[in-house]
C-alpha cells in the first residue's frame, strides 16, 4: 500500500502520475495537530516504559548479582525483540494495515512492565525485556507511518515531533529511577501500568482516525503500491547502506554511552546512584532536545547537510570525552546529546523519500535496525567491559563518530 496514496483521489492505472498529484495535495492540507499530539504522546509512554528497564540497571545488578555482560544481554534481548520483529510487522503493515494493532503493542509492553516489576530471577527480566522489545516493535512502523499522513507534507517537522516524544520519555526514565524506583524498588515499576494504559487509549484513538482514514481513500489509492523512484534501484540500495552504517555508528555509540553511563560515572568519579541517574536524565534530556532540530531544518535546507553534521559533528566531543573531569564530562555528554540525536528523524525521511511505497517497511528497517545496533552494542560492550574496564570501553566507542564521513557519498535531496 502506498503511505501518500489515500490522501487523494489517484488513477491505479498512472502511480507514477498519482504520486506526484498525491504528494503536492499532501502538501497543502493542514498538519492534523490532535492526532500528531496523540501519537507524540503515545511514543513518550511507550518509550518511558522502555527506558525503566534502562534506568534500574543498578538495582537488578546488585539484585540479582549480574555482570556487565548479563546487564548487556537485557539491552540486547528487548532490542534485538524490536529489530527482527519490526521489518516484518512493516512490511506487513505496507500490504495490509492493521489500525488497532498499535494498542495491542502497548499491551504487550504493559506485560513486559509488570513482568518486570515482580521478576524473581534473571531468566525473568528477560522475558520481561523480550515482551517490551514486541511492543516497540508492534508500535515503532505504523506510529511513523501515521506521523507522516499528519504532516501536511512537513515530513521531517511530524518526524522529529514524534521523535522528541520518544526521546522525552526515554529521559524521563531514570528521573523516576531515581525519584521512585530506588528508593522504593523493583516493585514500583508496577506503579506505571497507568501509564501503559493511558497510551493503549490514546494508541485506540489514533487507529479509530486511521481505520477512518483508510475506509474514506479510493480503492485504487489503496492498491497502488507501486511507482517509478527517483533514483536508480542499485543507487537506492547503495544510499540505503551508506544510511544504515550512519545508524551503526550513532546506535552502537549511542548504547554504549546511555546503557553504561552510570556506572561509568560511579566507578571514575565515585557519585552516588540517584547522582549518576540524574546525569543520565540529563544526556537523554538534551538528546530529546536535539531530536526536534533535525526534521524541521532538513526540511529547510535538505536532509544531507544535517545528517552529516549530526554524526560527525560530534567526533571532537566524543573524542575528548574519556580524558576530562566531572564537570567537562556532564558538559559534553548534553553536546553530544543534542548534535547527535538531530540524525535519526533526518535519516528516516531521506529514505522514505527514496521509497515513498514502503513506508512502514522503512520505517521498520530503520527503527528495528537502530534497536538491533543498540542492543548489539550494549551486549559487545559489556563484554568488552568485564574483561577490561568501563573506562576502556568509553575510549574505544569514541572513535564511532568518525564514520560520519561515509555520508559525503549521498546525494543531495531536497523536499
Amino acid at each position: 500500500m502506498s503511505s501518500t496514496a489515500p490522501l487523494v483521489p489517484v488513477i491505479a492505472e498512472a502511480p507514477a502520475a498519482a504520486v506526484s498529484v498525491s504528494a503536492a495535495a499532501t502538501k497543502s492540507r493542514p498538519v492534523v495537530t490532535g492526532l500528531l499530539a496523540a501519537i507524540t504522546s503515545s511514543h513518550l509512554i511507550n518509550d518511558m516504559m522502555q527506558s525503566l528497564i534502562l534506568a534500574i540497571y543498578p538495582i537488578l545488578k546488585g539484585q540479582f548479582q549480574l555482570s556487565f555482560a548479563q546487564i548487556g544481554l537485557i539491552t540486547l534481548t528487548y532490542q534485538l525483540t524490536a529489530s527482527l520483529f519490526q521489518p516484518l510487522i512493516g512490511l506487513r503493515t505496507d500490504r495490509r494495515p492493521a489500525p488497532y494493532s498499535l494498542p495491542m503493542g502497548m499491551g504487550a509492553t504493559l506485560c513486559g512492565l509488570l513482568l518486570l516489576a515482580y521478576a524473581p530471577n534473571y531468566a525473568t527480566v528477560l522475558m520481561a525485556a523480550a515482551l517490551v522489545g514486541i511492543g516497540s516493535a508492534i508500535f515503532h512502523p505504523e506510529s511513523s507511518r501515521i506521523a507522516r499522513l499528519a504532516s501536511g507534507g512537513r515530513h521531517g517537522l511530524a518526524q522529529s515531533v514524534f521523535q522528541v516524544g520518544g526521546n522525552t520519555g526515554t529521559a524521563i526514565g531514570p528521573l523516576i529511577a531515581a525519584a521512585v524506583i530506588v528508593p522504593y524498588g523493583q516493585h514500583s515499576v508496577a506503579w506505571f501500568a497507568a501509564a501503559a494504559l493511558l497510551g493503549m487509549v490514546l494508541l485506540t484513538y489514533v487507529g479509530r482516525w486511521y481505520a477512518l482514514h483508510l475506509s474514506a481513500a479510493p480503492l485504487a489509492a489503496r492498491k497502488a503500491s507501486t511507482h517509478e523512484a527517483a533514483l536508480p534501484k542499485r543507487t537506492v540500495a547503495w544510499v540505503i547502506g551508506i544510511l544504515l552504517v550512519l545508524i551503526f555508528s550513532k546506535y552502537f555509540y549511542i548504547a554504549g554511552l546511555s546503557s553504561y553511563y552510570t556506572f561509568y560515572l560511579i566507578h571514575k568519579f565515585g557519585v552516588s546512584v540517584q547522582s549518576a541517574q540524574l546525569h543520565l536524565f540529563g544526556f537523554l534530556l538534551a538528546s530529546a532536545a536535539g531530536t526536534l532540530i533535525g526534521g524541521p531544518v532538513g526540511d529547510r535546507i535538505g536532509r544531507k547537510p544535517v545528517i552529516w553534521a549530526s554524526i560527525l559533528g560530534v567526533a571532537p566531543f566524543a573524542l575528548a570525552l574519556p580524558h576530562v573531569g566531572l564537570a567537562a564530562t556532564t558538559a559534553l555528554t548534553l553536546v553530544i546529546g543534542f548534535v547527535l540525536s538531530s540524525a535519526f528523524s533526518a535519516i528516516l525521511v531521506y529514505a522514505q523519500e527514496l521509497m515513498p511505497h514502503r513506508i512502514g517497511t522503512v520505517s521498520g528497517l530503520f527503527f528495528g535496525f537502530a534497536f538491533g545496533m543498540g542492543g548489539l552494542g550494549a551486549a559487545v560492550l559489556g563484554v568488552l567491559a568485564d574483561r577490561t574496564s568501563i573506562e576502556h570501553v568509553y575510549l574505544l566507542i569514541s572513535f564511532l563518530p568518525l564514520l560520519g564521513m561515509v555520508a559525503a557519498f549521498l546525494p543531495s535531496r531536497r523536499g
